[in-house]
């Protein structure tokens, strides 16, 4: 399956309490994890409405699933099935505390490719394509899922791990790619790469970059500076997680809206108490909840994601999908939110305010204390022609200043100091007290 093509909310709703009550039914005496819960919760298969669930279902954090981890190590106890029918590992990036180790059956894993094949229609990619996957593998479930799922849908697919950026952009060219899946950082490096290369990209056949990983795809200045080292592409934004899999795509006519997968996943925005906005209003901000409708083996109910989205009303989309829309993908995670002066703010927000700067090759922001209260630094590596280094932090001073309301330093770094990024980039460094 790919994605699920729904005519009304009623429809939505149908489908998902038939797929919740198998769910249920799969893994109320057998998963050692949700048995207990369920039991705990009065929830069974025999539950009516998705309403029910909600009200009497408790939410899952993170902590929850990692205390399960430490308890029964390796892996926990959400298992549904006999270990010997799990085949594949990964594990999360470990971006907020340590990493969890995630099993999935065969049927579990064709049930996630279906997420990807959403992605990859979304992104019209078809047999005829030739995709790149530019990085090590490594236990990141992500590019391991789209390879599998580019496989199955009969595009020719080129592994570029094990070498370095240069190398791959020659082997781009070579090889006629038309689709990259890529982090936005490294699709920026890579277009950076290009021209230090000498390789004029407007002149290579890539006419997609599918991006996720972080924040950027859905940020316009990012995607505008994507788009501008990659001239004749289109950037394409999802979002996942390993714990839930593929959960959106990006609307075909509408840049930096996000359709949730409801097909696959029971979704929910919740406000920082954890009360569900049942009906959220257009640009209502808050934490995106999944519950996984397909993965059996080892499921999560209520997730608290920790994503931060802003949801769009209720109604049907440009494209005619009536689908939940993320404007703006995901706008931050939770538990990176920093407060610095009584205001709130989010890495993806100081990402939108350094990709209008195309003078700027990296950048790096660093929180530490003064006087008792958190403050922002932020340390910018200019290109060579970006001229007077000092003029340019200046700006980059003005424009934070005008975005935040708020006087933060900016100093300039020399050539190459800054680190650069393949998968997630990790600028927002806490020092010290």
């Amino acid at each position: 399956m790919s994605e699920v093509r729904f005519t009304s909310p009623e429809e939505i709703e149908s489908h998902q309490i038939e797929r919740l009550k198998a769910l249920i039914g799969a893994i109320e005496r057998e998963n050692a994890f949700w048995s207990p819960r369920l039991r705990a919760a009065g929830v069974d298969a025999s539950i009516v409405s998705l309403d029910e669930f909600r009200r009497r279902m408790p939410l899952l954090t993170k902590a929850e699933l990692t205390a399960d981890q430490d308890a029964h190590p390796p892996y926990g106890t959400n298992f549904t099935y006999e270990r010997r029918r799990y085949t594949r590992l990964h594990q999360t990036s470990s971006t907020s505390g340590r990493p969890l180790r995630w099993l999935d059956t065969a049927e579990d894993w064709r049930w996630l490719m279906g997420g990807w094949q959403a992605v990859f229609d979304a992104a019209d990619v078809t047999p005829e394509d030739c995709a790149f996957f530019p990085c090590s593998f490594g236990p990141f479930i992500g590019f391991w899922m789209a390879w599998d799922a580019a496989l199955d849908r009969g595009c020719l697919c080129i592994p570029g791990g094990g070498v370095n950026t240069a190398t791959r952009l020659r082997a781009m060219v070579a090889n006629r790619v038309t689709v990259v899946c890529c982090t936005p950082t490294y699709a920026i490096r890579l277009g950076e790469a290009a021209a230090e290369e000498g390789l004029d990209l407007s002149k290579a056949a890539v006419r997609t970059l599918i991006v996720a990983g972080e924040p950027g795809g859905s940020v316009p200045a990012v995607r505008a500076r994507i788009e501008r080292l990659w001239p004749g592409a289109r950037v394409l934004d999802h979002h996942g997680m390993t714990e839930v899999g593929p959960v959106t795509f990006e609307c075909p006519l509408r840049p930096g809206v996000l359709h949730v997968n409801e097909g696959m996943y029971l979704c929910e925005v919740v406000d920082a108490f954890g009360a569900s906005l049942a009906a959220p209003q257009a640009g209502a901000e808050g934490e995106l909840v999944l519950t996984t409708l397909g993965r059996a083996g080892s499921p999560v109910l209520r997730y608290r994601t920790g994503d931060l989205v802003r949801a769009e009303a209720p109604g049907v989309c440009a494209c005619g999908r009536v689908t939940l829309r993320l404007r703006g993908g995901i706008i931050g995670r939770r538990d990176d939110m920093v407060v610095i002066r009584g205001t709130n703010l989010y890495p993806s927000a100081l990402d939108a305010i350094m990709g209008a700067f195309p003078e700027v090759a990296e950048y790096r922001a660093e929180i530490g204390r003064s006087r008792g209260m958190a403050d922002l630094r932020v340390i910018v590596e200019p290109r060579e022609a970006a001229g007077d280094a000092s003029a340019l932090c200046r700006r980059v001073e003005h424009a934070i200043r005008d975005a935040w309301n708020l006087r933060v330093h900016v100093r300039a770094a020399s050539s190459g100091d800054l680190p650069r990024f393949e998968l997630k980039a990790r600028r927002w460094v806490f020092l010290d007290e």
